[in-house]
């Protein structure tokens, strides 16, 4: 990331982000934000008052078409650009590449689902599948030998900043939330979406992300205190990144209160659980749904009005087998 650190995000950053994103050709939308009380979900374990953020709404599928949206408004047009993904961020990137008329390059983990490599490649965008321990590998292989442009998938200030719009379309619709709680695998979203509250000026709003417990490189980069890698494995291979970004680390650690875990077990559950209830959530997506569900995950919710942000819903017929009904 260079010379770029926290100090860079600014609300002034956020707020021109969220107008980029709002205007961008791309058509991302303003997703709903519904009460849980008005959804056929079962009560949750602890009495609050909880609103459920539907990105799995968003076009693409995830959130992750907010910082691309933002990230190519503030790139050269026409270029051949590469990236990482395991695939939501791939598929924005593809999508937006097809709109633009970009070359691009998706480098998929080898775990990830092939129903989403070849959706990907259905956008005209070359995808090459690797083990995680050489995606950086091929990643800078690209950008030396190829002379391709590399558009990070989650450490990245205008992806974060692209993201933080997430952030800011929640308190415009809860003004004063008391918990938010979000998925983290590589921390951009988190990242963003902790910096739009908290630059914001709601300091007491307590802040949460959610790692799986197979692939926690934010939660042991916050015991070593900095950015640390892991074989992260986990049923969630969107929040399985080969470690944690610099900036969404350094964010975090500023403006998140606290990275809690839950098990491949508890995402399948509420994978599960959202089904039911007519939701299509990935188990990625699902991970803050998790560890509200959990009952214990997440401190003092009760009488409280808390936020959940289902992040992506991007899940192939190949991947809803192997969650019960």
């Amino acid at each position: 990331m260079g010379d770029v650190s926290a100090d860079c995000v600014t609300l002034d950053v956020l707020r021109e982000a969220r107008e980029t994103v709002r205007g961008s050709p791309l058509g991302v939308v303003q997703t709903p934000l519904v009460p849980w009380s008005q959804t056929s979900l079962p009560p949750p374990p602890v009495p609050c008052s909880v609103h459920i953020k539907l990105e799995n709404m968003q076009k693409t599928g995830s959130f992750k078409i907010r910082g691309v949206a933002n990230q190519f408004a503030r790139r050269p047009k026409g270029g051949h650009f590469v990236t990482m993904s395991a695939g939501n961020y791939g598929k924005a990137f593809a999508y937006a590449s097809k709109h633009y008329g970009s070359k691009g390059k998706v480098v998929m983990p080898e775990t990830a689902p092939l129903s989403r490599s070849t959706l990907i490649q259905s956008f005209g965008v070359e995808v090459e599948r690797v083990p995680t321990s050489r995606l950086m590998d091929v990643v800078n292989h690209c950008v030396q030998n190829d002379h391709m442009i590399f558009l990070h998938s989650y450490d990245d200030l205008d992806l974060i900043a692209g993201h933080a719009s997430l952030g800011l379309e929640v308190l415009e619709a809860v003004p004063e939330p008391d918990v938010v709680v979000v998925c983290c695998g590589g921390g951009g979203l988190l990242a963003g979406v902790a910096a739009a509250i908290r630059l914001s000026g709601f300091c007491r709003t307590r802040i949460y992300g959610v790692e799986p417990e197979g692939a926690c490189t934010m939660y042991q980069s916050f015991l070593e205190e900095r950015p640390v890698g892991m074989e992260a494995k986990s049923i969630a291979s969107g929040l399985a990144p080969p470690s944690a970004g610099t900036l969404p680390y350094q964010l975090c650690r500023r403006h998140v209160d606290q990275i809690v875990l839950v098990s491949d077990e508890e995402i399948k559950t509420a994978v599960s659980a959202l089904y039911r209830s007519g939701l299509v959530v990935e188990p990625s997506g699902a991970a803050a749904f998790a560890a509200i569900i959990a009952g214990d995950k997440i401190p003092e919710m009760a009488g409280k009005s808390v936020v959940c942000i289902l992040s992506g819903g991007n899940m192939g017929k190949d991947e809803l087998a192997n969650f019960p009904d």
